[in-house]
């Protein structure tokens, strides 16, 4: 059904692969989210969270930074324990802290990578503008419908993001107390659809349509992915997943194997949101992005 849909979007659909690790931890932790350019000048959607994100890197790393500084100038002047202990609450580090977060665009431009990225002040959307690149790796561009009153309950969508990280292209470096890219090992992950009907349509206090719901959950990774129809136009962009309570609690005995067993289970429905299509076109026209309509 998504068949020629999924080839479309694949076009201009890439990852975001982040590594991070905690303080006095050696263990690296994969982790992906989505994007979809726009237009050829660089311009790009993703979700308001995950753009956070990728700016709280930088505060994360200039963190570790100045620690390391303070722990290189008080040295011998006090035993590390104690300058370990009075940094790590200067700090605010234990062993639930993120210490470092390092990310890499996938496949999406050759050269300078400068970023501007532009958030919007109440929905879950941002918008990412590659600048000063020497060549964008892409060459197709989504096409938006102009009507957009065709989104109603039962429309069939497809969501495309990179979900299941199956990246290890990045290491712990022991010498130099942190992690890193390597040119080594897999440097890709592979990219997942998920259908879904729309079930409802989500409105903000004032009555206005901002969102939409989907049968099926949006997966963790495909947050910032495009949501297209069976022509590959898009239509919304995965921004969450909400739970629905089925009130359909178990406790029953079964046999397993020859044994008896007691199954204790509550039914949860995980349905996916995305942000409305005319949000994104106002926030496009807003910052007078370029883009296609049918």
């Amino acid at each position: 059904m998504f068949i020629k849909a999924i080839e479309i979007a694949t076009q201009f659909t890439r990852s975001i692969h982040s590594i991070e690790r905690f303080y006095r931890s050696s263990e690296v932790y994969p982790g992906a989210a989505t994007l979809f350019f726009i237009n050829s000048d660089g311009w790009a959607f993703t979700c308001k969270h995950v753009a956070m994100m990728l700016a709280a890197s930088d505060k994360v790393a200039k963190r570790k930074i100045d620690f390391e500084k303070d722990f290189t100038s008080m040295r011998g002047r006090k035993k590390d324990k104690q300058i370990l202990a009075e940094l790590q609450q200067k700090y605010k580090l234990n062993k639930k802290t993120i210490f470092e977060i390092k990310n890499t665009f996938v496949n999406c431009v050759e050269g300078k990578l400068d970023l501007e990225i532009k958030v919007h002040p109440e929905f879950d959307i941002a918008l990412l503008h590659f600048q000063n690149f020497n060549k964008i790796l892409c060459s197709a561009f989504p096409i938006f419908p102009k009507d957009t009153l065709n989104l109603k309950q039962g429309k069939f969508l497809c969501r495309l993001g990179f979900p299941f990280p199956e990246f290890n292209n990045f290491e712990f470096n022991k010498s130099t107390d942190s992690i890193d890219w390597t040119t080594t090992g897999r440097q890709n992950s592979p990219i997942f659809p998920i259908e879904g009907m729309v079930t409802r349509r989500l409105s903000a206090q004032n009555g206005k349509i901002v969102g939409f719901e989907l049968s099926t959950p949006g997966l963790r990774g495909q947050s910032g992915g495009p949501a297209f129809d069976v022509e590959g136009k898009i239509w919304g962009m995965q921004a969450a997943t909400n739970h629905l309570d089925l009130n359909f609690d178990v406790d029953m005995e079964v046999v397993r194997g020859g044994q008896k067993k007691t199954i204790r289970d509550s039914a949860v429905l995980h349905v996916g949101h995305c942000i409305h299509i005319d949000i994104l076109k106002d926030f496009m026209k807003e910052h007078n992005v370029v883009f296609q309509e049918e």
